[in-house]
């Protein structure tokens, strides 16, 4: 006789009510998710998924501190649950004081929802977008282009239960397209994606035409170039990853101990620009001095900013993890996420931090939240700024940025290559491709040079779209773009 599968909130009270530990929180997050696939302009898969996860965190308080114990599995029946349980618990007692304990939280509110069964996603998403695909591929292949890529949506419908008392629900769409083409007779490429909630927004025939627009472009002549810097346009997508992976590098207690871009140089004493005075012998460790929080960063007034309730990018409005994610405290589950600006009108405002590093540094709450969206009020679309560049010498726009590895904390220089092509502008209109280049540059630096920002837009960072699902970024223009050598990759 099989076992009958159990609704998640079912096994979240199960797994509290077995609870033997000082503290616990339970989370199970639910996952449906639909798939197709292309190559060469034909399907080569296709397919739906669903599946459940379980994490159980479990504190254990001893003379020298809180321990926590965190373990993760599939649970489908009540019965499932006991062994982890009975591990997260055992992992807490051999653990050390966790150095980032605090009690759990309390007086949240219930979700309203958190009863209601899990959303689900099905193949009945593609209904639209599918024959359209197929489309697609067909004037790709009178036209002498090859298509390849993916479509994916997922939904995961997140409960965390705690001995606290809190019961929150979180339901996260997601959708993502990404498309590349081929020029059969000439080995360029392009390459663009988008972010979507329910495909319905997404049209693969529109994206076709733009990427056949780009190898037209690209077809008209190349330009063999030196590594050096140059004028640049980066479109939102490249803005994305590096204003992503700056914010990954934006943790308050690491810039306090000096080990990052955000530290300030020479450390702690004297008064910082954040105003607060250094703690005397014995006293507690303020920031002032130690961190860059009130320092311009930028001279265009950038504002970048998380938001829980941002359109079209809402994200969970509390801090909800497994413990895999290092940037988010176990000991803060369910704490409420609000809109946070981490850098105003140019000035950094903000620094990631829970409870336990807000309190180590003098700095206040603000975890990371999992969205960002930088605006800074201009209003021209890509293509504007397009036409505005390369009227006093060429100016390169960038597709995408690919493989980008940190080089330096101190001043988060990163490295990466440019991908799927390069275009030279001149006179405000696209002349052709240049190669490909390695790059050197640091984020934070960036912003101090960009001396345009073009109308914000979602869009899906490429190297860093699983870190960073949920953006909204323009395009700048930056007037010397470090390509540190010449790549031969397309």
């Amino acid at each position: 006789m099989t076992a009958r599968r159990n609704r998640p909130q079912e096994l979240v009270e199960r797994a509290l009510s077995l609870s033997r530990a000082d503290g616990c929180a339970v989370v199970v997050a639910e996952r449906s998710s639909a798939d197709l696939r292309w190559a060469r302009n034909a399907l080569t898969t296709n397919g739906t998924a669903r599946g459940r996860a379980v994490t159980v965190i479990a504190t254990v308080a001893g003379g020298q501190g809180t321990a926590a114990g965190v373990v993760s599995g599939s649970a489908v029946t009540a019965d499932d649950v006991e062994p982890l349980v009975r591990a997260a618990e055992e992992a807490a007692r051999g653990a050390g004081p966790a150095d980032d304990a605090r009690p759990l939280v309390t007086g949240v509110p219930h979700s309203p929802a958190f009863e209601d069964p899990p959303a689900e996603t099905s193949a009945a998403v593609f209904d639209a977008f599918a024959p359209a695909l197929g489309e697609s591929f067909a004037r790709a292949r009178a036209e002498g282009r090859e298509l390849y890529g993916y479509a994916r949506h997922q939904t995961v419908t997140s409960y965390l239960g705690t001995s606290t008392g809190l019961r929150l629900r979180h339901d996260q769409p997601m959708g993502r397209v990404e498309l590349n083409a081929k020029d059969v007779r000439d080995p360029r490429s392009a390459w663009l994606s988008r972010a979507t909630d329910a495909f319905a927004d997404v049209d693969p025939r529109l994206l076709d035409a733009e990427l056949a627009r780009r190898l037209a472009w690209a077809a008209r002549g190349r330009s063999e170039l030196p590594a050096g810097r140059y004028p640049t346009l980066l479109p939102p997508t490249a803005v994305a990853d590096l204003l992503c992976y700056q914010q990954l590098r934006a943790d308050a207690r690491d810039a306090a101990e000096g080990r990052t871009v955000f530290g300030r140089p020479g450390g702690g004493g004297g008064s910082g620009g954040d105003g607060r005075d250094g703690g005397g012998p014995g006293g507690p460790t303020r920031v002032s001095g130690r961190t860059r929080v009130g320092e311009k960063l930028s001279g265009l007034p950038l504002t970048l900013r998380s938001d829980p309730s941002a359109p079209g990018l809402e994200c969970a409005p509390f801090v909800l993890t497994d413990g895999a994610d290092t940037r988010l405290s176990v000991f803060d589950s369910g704490l409420p996420l609000g809109a946070t600006d981490w850098i105003r009108d140019g000035v950094l405002e903000r620094l990631t931090a829970g409870r336990h590093t807000a309190e180590l540094t003098g700095l206040p709450v603000a975890p990371y939240t999992d969205n960002l969206i930088l605006e800074a009020g201009g209003t021209r679309s890509l293509e504007e700024m397009v036409a505005a560049s390369g009227h006093d010498g060429p100016e390169l726009l960038l597709t995408s940025l690919w493989y980008i590895r940190e080089v330096d904390p101190a001043s988060l220089l990163v490295t990466g290559l440019t991908r799927d092509g390069v275009l030279l502008v001149r006179d405000g209109e696209v002349v052709g491709e240049a190669n490909n280049f390695r790059f050197n540059e640091s984020p934070v630096d960036l912003l101090s040079r960009a001396v345009e920002a073009g109308r914000t837009e979602r869009t899906v960072p490429r190297d860093l779209a699983k870190d960073c699902p949920r953006a909204a970024m323009p395009a700048l223009r930056v007037p010397d773009f470090h390509m540190s050598s010449v790549s031969r990759g397309v």
